[in-house]
């Protein structure tokens, strides 16, 4: 089973995806294969009008799959959202999965605070294994400030990779 854990802030440009990536390249530096699951509550596009996997979709295909030597997408029509673990499954070939979103999940999650931009932690304590922070929080969860990202992936490490 391939370790999974959510990275959360309960509010946008908290800075989630800066840390998320921070902590991607930290794990690469340290030989980890890295997975990503991006939620995205809104509609996306990642075909383009007039491309040929487009042109497949807008005859109709289901599932249309691009492939070439360096990489692969597989763009599916969903009737209804997959659950995260449907997603989890299709992942393979890695050491570890991030989530960024799925702050209603049920996996272990690293919560982005801001202050000013958030006004308090989202996550009930046995949800979170770490905060991300530039403030104190009452809490007895180990805190990294913005710039611990080594700390935090030494934890990352312990908490899912030995």
């Amino acid at each position: 089973m391939i370790p999974v854990f959510s990275v959360i802030g309960s509010k946008s440009d908290v800075g989630k995806t800066t840390v998320l990536c921070k902590i991607i390249r930290e794990l690469k530096d340290r030989g980890y294969r890295v997975g990503t699951i991006k939620h995205d509550v809104h509609s996306f596009e990642i075909d383009h009008p007039g491309k040929d996997t487009w042109k497949h979709a807008q005859a109709g295909a289901d599932v249309v799959a691009i492939s070439s030597p360096k990489k692969m997408a597989i763009i599916e029509k969903l009737e209804e959202e997959y659950r995260l673990d449907d997603i989890i499954q299709k992942i393979n070939n890695v050491d570890i999965i991030i989530t960024e979103g799925y702050k209603g999940g049920d996996k272990p999650k690293l919560e982005v605070f801001r202050q000013g931009i958030t006004d308090e932690i989202y996550s009930k304590d046995e949800e979170l294994f770490a905060i991300i922070t530039d403030t104190p929080i009452d809490k007895k969860i180990p805190q990294f400030g913005f710039g611990e990202i080594k700390k935090t992936v030494d934890l990352i490490e312990e908490t899912f990779l030995k």
